[in-house]
């Protein structure tokens, strides 16, 4: 099956395809934000009538114990080889909206962007797979491949019950399944696109530590009480030494290390120093002494603070010892730690520091595994060629620091490789204000999409049938 009608179809309804994006992207179907659970249902609902309307023959949205999984399935030969699509249709919320130059949750169109939350995470990078099925079904009345989707709504809170679903339904999800298609990462540029072939897993934590029963006078006990405020600075300042290397006794004891090989390779085709630091708009890089930028982002761990509360933060002055004091933090792993094991090794460390003038407590949540995919596996290399198809040149192999809960799941509950063809931009502003996508890659990633299809169509039984293994270097 040649895909020529289906690019034309493409083409010709770009204009209908943004209209359609900007109606998806309209839900503020923030996972986190519990007041947001209507909009995140009616999302849900938004997409599975969207998935009926183009073709598809089986849609259900599926309750779960948190937000709706979105399944949809077409299917015709069983000689023929099956690709899972996955992707999620939760945002992150839209705050701080002061610092957003456009409604987050008002689609806004300005030159070749669309401005929304959501737009190139991951609305738009699962959105071009919808239309690339579309223009197919639409011109051919079939697609190339059996095609199984599964879009869900809590990856930005770790995917807590998506796992339990792939597990529960391994057997229907894995039948003659090639691989995972997941467009939830970046290319390097709007020209040279990318290929992860690494995610760096996760572990979220909230920080507590507490002082007096009540708020004191700062005059009558400043200098006398321990602040808690003071204290957890203190205890979190403490987790890095003046080399950027984390002090949590055990942190690094199960950390892979890499070859020159594999270090060289990766300074060949990954971001430089200077790309990375003009991305994030900043002059001086900051980190772990002995590696690049890069390499500290992606093969090397890293403990983040996500923000920090306590005291008295409204206007005006209020001279008080607080009663308490919270930090979020985030972990970013790599192989082959274990978030669990981490967790149990943050916890032990923080009841070791905490002074005994104050009180601390340690949540975790949201535990990720590192995911490590074979880049010469036949689906992988069919997602190079697609994106030469479409952009002209082929795509270069990089390490993600983010972490794609469903990678690990997909390959160690099904078996198959997860193929991340990401389609947003280093300047998409992801997680932060003014996200946006870029629509001219956003076309070329419909058209990348219909290439994969059909390249994939053209794969044998034995390539089907092969197990995922991990790679090595």
């Amino acid at each position: 099956m040649e895909p020529s009608h289906a690019l034309r179809y493409a083409r010709q309804h770009r204009a209908r395809f943004l209209t359609e994006l900007k109606e998806f992207l309209k839900f503020p179907s923030v996972s986190s934000q519990a007041e947001r659970a209507v909009d995140v249902r009616k999302c849900a609902e938004w997409l599975a009538r969207h998935l009926k309307g183009i073709g598809f023959e089986r849609v259900r949205v599926i309750p779960t114990r948190g937000n709706p999984i979105v399944y949809a399935s077409w299917a015709r030969s069983s000689s023929r080889p099956t690709l899972i699509i996955y992707g999620h249709y939760d945002v992150l919320p839209g705050e701080p909206l002061r610092e957003w130059h456009t409604a987050p949750f008002v689609p806004t169109l300005k030159n070749d962007n669309l401005h929304a939350r959501g737009a190139a995470d991951d609305k738009g990078q699962l959105f071009s797979h919808i239309k690339a099925i579309e223009s197919y079904l639409k011109t051919n009345r079939a697609l190339p491949v059996n095609v199984k989707c599964i879009f869900e709504g809590e990856e930005e809170i770790g995917s807590p019950n998506l796992t339990p679903f792939v597990q529960r339904n391994r057997r229907v999800l894995g039948a003659g399944a090639l691989a995972a298609v997941i467009s939830d990462t970046r290319m390097l540029s709007a020209e040279q696109p990318a290929i992860s072939y690494a995610q760096r897993g996760g572990l979220r934590a909230e920080l507590e530590v507490f002082g007096a029963a009540q708020e004191l006078h700062s005059g009558a006990f400043g200098g006398a009480v321990h602040n808690p405020v003071l204290a957890l600075c203190d205890i979190v300042a403490s987790l890095h030494d003046e080399d950027g290397r984390i002090t949590i006794p055990g942190f690094y004891d199960d950390v892979r290390s890499w070859g020159e090989k594999e270090r060289e390779y990766m300074a060949r085709y990954g971001p430089s120093d200077e790309e990375i630091l003009r991305a994030a708009k900043v002059d001086l890089g900051w980190g772990e002494s002995g590696y690049s930028l890069y390499e500290r982002t992606t093969i090397r761990p890293d403990v983040g603070v996500n923000g920090i509360v306590g005291g008295h933060t409204g206007h005006g002055v209020k001279g008080i010892i607080p009663t308490r004091a919270l930090a979020k933090i985030s972990f970013r792993l790599v192989p082959n730690q274990s978030p669990e094991k981490i967790a149990q090794l943050f916890r032990d460390h923080v009841a070791k520091i905490t002074p005994p003038t104050v009180r601390s407590t340690v949540r975790t949540m949201s535990p990720i595994h590192p995911a490590l995919i074979d880049r010469r596996h036949p689906a992988v290399q069919a997602a190079r060629t697609a994106y030469k198809k479409a952009f002209g040149v082929p795509a270069v192999f990089v390490r993600s620091g983010g972490s794609i809960p469903v990678v690990h799941t997909f390959q160690n509950v099904l078996g198959i490789p997860a193929v991340l063809m990401g389609f947003g931009l280093p300047d998409d502003h992801i997680h932060g204000p003014n996200e946006k996508l870029h629509l001219p890659t956003f076309y070329k990633a419909i058209e990348t999409s219909i290439w994969y299809l059909t390249l994939t169509s053209r794969m044998g039984t034995t390539v089907r049938s092969q197990r995922h293994k991990e790679w090595s270097a």
